[in-house]
């Protein structure tokens, strides 16, 4: 069984990303559920999709993650990778974007909303977790959790600027960080049968631009 949360604000994709998932779980024999919740505003409000796979045969009873069982968090944004960082659970992965959408909020207020203050806050929280969790008996391998910024402002600029392909580039870095039980054929299979035919291509192509931009951080590392 996996766990998967994914998040972030109306008109993201957050929830054209969830079934995307649940396609490709399904067209893979795996029994699957999805669950949204969305914040009282569509456009700006925040976006909770839960997505449980069986991956391994088992029947999937409930849709939602609770808190502490999420492998893998797919967040559209810093701040909600912020906010439902209490899902993740001691082994999971956050694979993030690093572009901010500022609420309403922060906008009115005097205190700047720093998308690499918010990453160095989640890193620095699995780190303490993990200590925590160590002086109680368990090895750094068993609670091993990880934080995986994508730089999607730089993966979007070449691509022409367009912003709805977010939730196929954040599927493909999670694809390529091996948290996904998928392949990279089975995500553009499913992007294929769930987006519009006209946005198709330009999907494939994010997809492509999201591969070739984690490959070229992993050479730079």
């Amino acid at each position: 069984m996996i766990n998967i949360l994914l998040t972030g604000v109306g008109g993201q994709g957050t929830v054209l990303a969830a079934k995307i998932l649940a396609l490709a779980a399904s067209t893979k024999g795996w029994k699957a559920r999805t669950a949204e919740t969305i914040g009282m505003a569509q456009r700006g409000g925040s976006v909770i999709s839960h997505v449980r796979i069986g991956n391994l045969g088992e029947d999937v009873h409930a849709p939602l993650v609770t808190q502490g069982s999420a492998d893998l968090i797919i967040a559209f944004e810093p701040g909600e990778a912020a906010r439902v960082l209490p899902y993740l659970s001691k082994t999971g992965t956050i694979v993030t974007a690093t572009t901010t959408v500022e609420p309403v909020s922060a906008a009115i207020g005097d205190v700047p909303y720093d998308a690499k203050q918010i990453l160095e806050n989640i890193q620095l929280s699995l780190y303490n977790a993990m200590v925590k969790s160590i002086t109680r008996g368990k090895t750094r391998k068993q609670l091993q959790s990880r934080l995986v910024p994508v730089n999607d402002a730089a993966i979007i600029a070449k691509l022409g600027g367009n912003r709805k392909v977010l939730n196929s580039i954040m599927l493909a870095v999670a694809v390529s960080q091996n948290v996904l039980p998928l392949s990279l054929d089975d995500l553009t299979a499913a992007v294929s049968a769930c987006v519009k035919p006209q946005f198709v291509e330009m999907n494939i192509r994010a997809i492509e631009a999201a591969l070739e931009g984690g490959r070229n951080n992993a050479n730079e590392a």
